[in-house]
């Protein structure tokens, strides 16, 4: 079994906003579009979750983490920003 190198938390309401579904969309396509399925685990996580609120403080939605550092805050990421993001990601994990 192949463990995931790089943890991305998308965050958002739940049920699931139009801003939040299309960010978890584009994170998606993006890591499909890379071809690193096999390197990359996405969560969807509730904002109003309490761990989500311990980890990361008050924020707004939607939020992309990656490896527990917040990279896209309160709005929908362009996909370009998402491919550069994972691509660094990728490269810092070898």
């Amino acid at each position: 079994m192949i463990i995931p190198e790089i943890v991305v938390e998308v965050i958002g309401v739940e049920p699931p906003c139009p801003k939040c579904r299309k960010t978890l969309e584009i994170v998606k396509n993006v890591v499909k579009e890379l071809e690193i399925e096999d390197k990359v685990k996405i969560i969807k996580l509730d904002i109003n979750s309490p761990d989500v609120v311990a980890r990361y403080g008050v924020i707004s939605s939607p939020l992309v983490a990656v490896n527990g550092v917040i990279k896209v805050l309160g709005r929908v990421p362009e996909k370009e920003e998402i491919v550069r993001v994972l691509k660094e990601a990728v490269q810092s994990h070898g």
